[in-house]
């Protein structure tokens, strides 16, 4: 089997990898193994230094990294040279704050001394999505190597070269060889993997079946996992809410990454009248965008990044429809090449709507009317997921008091949702368990030892 990486926008073939034979994949995994036996012993400071060199490589290379990003899976270019970044700055901050986050915790007992150690489990499984095909990667890698840990990669089969350029990347920042390696190999191999008893944990940044697979098979041997899986993630909008600032975040939180995004706003929720001022301007601007070559920095909304994602998503829109939900946005033309998805706002939606229930991945934002405060409430919680959520009100008590009844890993007030180094990120219910970045993150792969000397 061959992975082939399309450029969504142009339709056309990149590249064509041949896929790993189980030979190959075990061959890597031994490697692996044998220079994190020597890796697990290195200080501190090696790492920290291999780390912040990685740092500096993306920065020096981000035009050309987010060019590859771009051709590969569609995002516009602006966002994919944002995206280099933020990976720069996860590396910077791991190196930074390492030592502190894993340093022995003493806890005063009937010892003479006791203490909690952190130690690296070993190697650590990474299962990618395409659609942050570097940050994804590196919010994982930069805690995981930097708490000494090995890491082997299965990214999407549509980002093969992206994949490889992070291998290149912390290969030419100094790290060992074999300390993070690529495998090419399609989603069917994954469960081999997982099995081999060399690879100690897993992580997952995915869909809520590839989630359930995984966490089946990490179960049955007994392996550690972590879920970051879909989201629906309620936008709510109440009468005293910065009516612009909104509107603008409503725009951005549902376009960023061509819409493409777990934590990406999907269904407004407007609260008694705010719907008059929210939804005239949020239309406006939904009509307005900038559609097409994702290599232009002008361009706001590039393509889906497969035709099969487009088509499922107009099924979701189709589906809606029939069942009485309303577009407001008109017809925005789009590129006839391509796989480009028209923006749109869906109103009138209803509980028995796809649109209401499922993840719409892509430009379509989903408008929900409520009466008050405590059925917005309702609305936001009634789903199966529970990634993020953002409340917009100009009332810091309301806004005090709603955030720990919205049942998301993470709530925002007036602002979007979005991952940040410093803050722990992760969801609940069906949008997985488990945590990603700060000091959770990085304590997430290692062995929590406890030292207890007479």
């Amino acid at each position: 089997m061959s992975l082939i990486s399309i450029n969504p926008a142009t339709e056309k073939i990149i590249s064509v990898f041949e896929e790993f034979t189980d030979v190959t994949v075990d061959d890597i995994i031994i490697n692996t193994e044998n220079n994190w036996l020597h890796w697990k012993y290195s200080t501190f400071d090696s790492r920290k230094k291999c780390l912040l060199k990685a740092s500096e490589k993306l920065i020096s290379e981000k035009d050309f990294l987010a060019k590859v990003i771009t051709s590969e899976m569609g995002k516009p270019i602006k966002q994919a040279e944002a995206e280099i970044l933020k990976c720069s700055w996860v590396c910077e901050y791991y190196a930074l704050n390492g030592v502190e986050f894993l340093k022995n915790e003493f806890v005063e007992t009937d010892a003479s001394q006791s203490y909690i150690t952190y130690n690296p489990l070993g190697i650590i499984l990474a299962i990618m999505p395409w659609n942050f095909p570097f940050w994804q990667v590196f919010r994982f890698a930069a805690p995981t190597l930097m708490a000494g840990n090995a890491a082997l990669l299965k990214h999407s089969s549509n980002v093969t070269q992206c994949a490889l350029e992070i291998e290149r990347i912390f290969r030419e920042s100094g790290f060992p060889e074999n300390i993070f390696r690529t495998l090419q190999i399609s989603s069917s191999k994954v469960k081999r993997v997982i099995e081999n008893p060399l690879v100690k944990a897993v992580t997952l940044t995915g869909s809520e079946p590839a989630g359930r697979e995984v966490a089946a098979i990490s179960g049955r041997n007994l392996k550690k996992v972590v879920l970051e899986l879909g989201g629906s993630d309620p936008f709510i909008i109440f009468e005293d809410a910065d009516f612009d600032a909104a509107i603008n975040g409503a725009v951005t939180g549902r376009i960023l990454n061509n819409g493409q995004s777990c934590i990406a706003a999907k269904r407004f929720i407007t609260v008694g009248k705010a719907a008059d001022k929210f939804i005239p301007g949020f239309l406006k601007k939904m009509e307005s965008l900038k559609i097409g070559n994702p290599m232009e920095f002008e361009t706001e909304l590039g393509p889906l990044a497969k035709k099969e994602f487009a088509d499922e998503l107009q099924k979701q829109v189709n589906d809606s429809i029939k069942a009485g939900a309303k577009i407001l946005t008109k017809n925005i033309p789009i590129p006839d090449k391509g796989f480009f998805f028209q923006p749109m706002i869906l109103s009138e939606v209803t509980k028995e709507m796809p649109a209401y229930s499922e993840e719409l991945f892509g430009p379509v934002a989903v408008i929900i009317q409520a009466a008050n405060e405590d059925e917005a409430v309702k609305i936001a919680n009634d789903t199966s997921f529970g990634l993020g959520a953002s409340l917009w009100t100009s009332n810091a008590h309301k806004a005090d008091r709603l955030i720990s009844q919205i049942d998301s890993g993470s709530v925002f007030v007036n602002g979007i949702v979005k991952s940040d180094p410093r803050l722990p990120f992760g969801g609940i219910n069906n949008s997985g368990y488990g945590r990603e970045l700060s000091h959770y993150g990085i304590k997430e792969f290692v062995n929590i030892k406890t030292v207890w000397i007479k």
